[in-house]
């Protein structure tokens, strides 16, 4: 018996809430990827791990915000805990490989492709070992045209993204480079769940119960929506992340960089400098005196 599935069960209110959450989440992992490029190698990896968890967790609680709006006509829809937060690891974990690529080879087609393809590998496994979490009285169909769709969306736009901490510095460039991934990824999302269709099983009539989805994930979503908060208020009391300015630092050589002030040497003392050279000058004199 097939499934009458809506992914929208409270209007737009989740679409929207899920889009913030993935923009938010975008825009703190570019900018703290962007801080990594611009900084010494000893606060590199600090940098980088905010930036993977920043953007795993914005993905992972966009994906669990939209599902808030996700039921079966006549079917309780349940999550199963361990699975969900498995959905979070691997998240983190695999931008994180796509991010310290970047972060270590720099912004070569090369990283990219390599950095891109692993981080929107993650994005999608992240979204379907979610859905593999998913409890209820039937059986999830997909199908795979719209599935590898998905995954494609999926992997574009998170090479685009890296691409973009990379190669773009100012401020409001970079908030629409966090848009951009948001619609991406969103989209990603909802693309994912058109390719869903939910077989019932035959023992579950019409009265089987409301949706408690809502009520399930809202705690769950609580931490990562604190850290993205906490993260958040990192990169607003960092200047160089909001601004986008690079770090200036002196090229090797000591040859200042342009725009750099040029670190100030401390000023000879003349006086004494002068009466060096008057000492100097007159043990000269009496040499040549004794020579004569």
């Amino acid at each position: 018996m097939q499934g009458t599935v809506d992914g929208f069960s409270y209007g737009l209110v989740t679409p929207v809430a899920a889009f913030l959450m993935a923009c938010l989440g975008g825009a703190l992992g570019l900018r703290c990827t962007t801080r990594s490029l611009r900084t010494g190698r000893s606060f590199k990896p600090g940098w980088l791990a905010l930036g993977a968890t920043a953007i795993g967790s914005g993905i992972w609680t966009m994906h669990f915000i939209a599902m808030m709006g996700f039921s079966v006509e006549g079917v309780a829809v349940n999550y199963d805990r361990p699975t969900t937060f498995a959905s979070l690891a691997v998240a983190v974990i695999m931008v994180g490989i796509g991010i310290f690529i970047v972060g270590y080879r720099g912004a070569t087609a090369m990283a990219l492709v390599t950095g891109g393809t692993i981080t929107g590998l993650g994005v999608a496994s992240m979204h379907y070992l979610g859905m593999a979490g998913m409890r209820l009285e039937g059986r999830l169909l997909y199908d795979t045209g719209t599935v590898a769709l998905s995954v494609v969306i999926a992997v574009v736009a998170a090479t685009l993204a890296l691409w973009a901490a990379a190669a773009i510095h100012g401020f409001m460039a970079s908030l629409g480079a966090s848009l951009v991934m948001g619609i991406a990824v969103t989209g990603m999302h909802y693309t994912g769940m058109a390719a869903v269709s939910v077989h019932l099983h035959p023992v579950v009539g019409s009265a089987a119960g409301g949706d408690p989805a809502a009520t399930v994930l809202a705690p769950v979503l609580v931490g990562p929506g604190v850290f993205l908060l906490l993260a958040a208020v990192v990169v607003m009391f960092d200047p160089l992340l909001v601004l986008g300015e690079p770090d200036r630092l002196p090229a090797e050589g000591g040859r200042a960089r342009p725009g750099v002030p040029a670190q100030r040497t401390p000023a000879p003392s003349y006086p004494r400098a002068a009466a060096w050279a008057a000492d100097r000058s007159m043990r000269r004199g009496h040499q040549g005196s004794g020579k004569d």
